[in-house]
């Protein structure tokens, strides 16, 4: 049922456009004017150690009331409790930042990357192309149970897990040519016994080798037992565009990639073109370049189409995985990490490219996308810190986390250039950001938990 607030959003444009400044070295969730969003700031997490300058995927377990985010400024996956909105400890042993001659950061070689979670088991990709698998329930400094090499030189970095946690799949996204590694994982376990199934590639006809293109965030559908994993650049698609081969802007929409892991049964595998038969292979998308990618209802994935990756992107796209229709989502974009959150049936995006590349928009434009999944209607964006690319819900309690980074005056390059951290923080190391959704019985009346696993 959409609710009058909901159709009054909708009609209104949908779009909130607020800034932030900090009032007093204490305040969180400071905003001016007032926060009037549906998505209400409700406190922020301040994490021990160095101040916060780049970090990358985040993950909730409802189940432990656990939240995990790669934070590659203390080397670590960051664990945050859910119901008492406290830090609880770092799974550490990762590589850190990694810099360029220019002290940028190289985000293809730091780490950690990409994290996921089933029961006990935490698992993080690594910048040095390894997967580390922690057990939660030993003791802090046994928790690290395995390091597992995928054969590649750069990160292992966005993933997603089948709904019972049996299977893990990774991508090698700064790899030429990119690849997926297909895991056995740990399931319930109370050992750990990961391994390597499969490398999987899309074929060189549709992701050619030698032009840095790549993989990003995959996500499991349960309906069609099948994961779909983001390709930014696609050639071909449409014919004769610009995927790196000529020069100028690229011009090519991304694709996504469909893994039967039923399927699998060699130590390579390369797809090509969607196979309407077995249903497996790379699905075109229209004016999408995609980084993020999540599970709805309905078998229902939506994608975060990005400028950074296609310059004329300025959508966010749900495909449905079954009938392969595509929904165009209009006034949102420049999305890395997408969540779906059943537990009010809304799909959140970290969209820190919403107005377009850097030239277009000096101040970044970070939102956090609020995306109504019953309607694929925007419902409202809520400004971030810039480089706010991370997010994810708890669907128990309906909880939205946000990393957020430190001022670029105290981090040097990759930190906020505006004062949306500082306000939200209230201070200057960065900060978690929770936020809340209060919803109606009539919207939602029992637990759930999130396909995005």
């Amino acid at each position: 049922m959409i609710t009058e607030s909901k159709l009054l959003a909708y009609l209104s444009g949908v779009v909130v456009a607020m800034s932030l400044v900090v009032t007093s070295a204490n305040a969180q969730c400071v905003f001016s004017p007032a926060l009037t969003t549906q998505t209400e700031c409700l406190t922020a997490i301040h994490i021990p150690g160095n101040p916060l300058r780049s970090f990358d995927i985040s993950f909730v377990n409802p189940k432990r009331a656990e939240f995990y985010f790669a934070d590659r400024s203390n080397y670590a996956i960051q664990v945050i409790d859910t119901e008492g909105l406290k830090w609880k400890r770092p799974l550490g042993g990762f590589v850190g930042i990694k810099f360029n001659p220019n002290r940028t950061i190289n985000n293809n070689i730091s780490g950690p990357d990409g994290v996921a979670s089933h029961g006990r088991w935490v698992y993080g990709g690594d910048g040095d192309s390894t997967l580390k698998v922690f057990d939660l329930e030993a003791p802090p400094t046994d928790a690290l149970k395995q390091v597992i090499p995928t054969g590649g030189t750069t990160r292992v970095d966005e993933m997603a897990l089948t709904s019972n946690g049996k299977l893990l799949i990774a991508a090698n996204n700064a790899e030429d040519p990119p690849f997926a590694t297909l895991f056995e994982a740990n399931g319930n376990r109370a050992e750990s016994h990961v391994s390597i199934i499969s490398r999987i590639i899309a074929d060189n006809a549709i992701v050619p080798k030698g032009f840095g293109l790549s993989l990003e965030q995959p996500t499991w559908d349960p309906g069609t037992k099948r994961f779909y994993t983001s390709i930014p650049v696609i050639a071909n698609n449409p014919t004769g565009c610009n995927y790196g081969q000529l020069s100028g802007p690229i011009t090519c929409d991304g694709g996504v990639l469909v893994v039967d892991p039923k399927a699998i049964t060699t130590p390579s595998v390369t797809l090509g073109a969607f196979d309407p038969t077995t249903k497996v292979g790379v699905i075109k998308l229209h004016a999408c370049g995609p980084n993020g990618a999540t599970t709805g209802p309905n078998d229902n994935i939506l994608f975060g189409c990005t400028p950074q990756n296609n310059p004329s992107n300025k959508i966010t796209l749900v495909m449905n995985a079954v009938s392969r229709i595509q929904t165009p989502i209009a006034n949102i974009t420049g999305s890395d990490e997408v969540w779906f959150n059943s537990g009010d049936n809304r799909y959140y995006t970290g969209s820190n490219r919403d107005c377009g590349l850097a030239g277009g928009c000096p101040h970044g434009g970070a939102v956090l996308g609020v995306i109504d999944a019953e309607t694929n209607l925007l419902i409202e964006k809520v400004p971030q810190s810039s480089n706010s690319h991370s997010v994810a819900a708890d669907s128990k309690r309906n909880l939205i986390f946000v990393p957020q980074v430190a001022p670029a005056t105290v981090v040097g390059t990759g930190g906020d250039v505006t004062s949306n951290g500082a306000g939200i923080c209230g201070g200057n190391n960065g900060c978690v950001a929770v936020y809340k959704h209060d919803v109606d019985d009539d919207d939602d009346g029992e637990d759930h938990d999130h396909h995005h696993r």
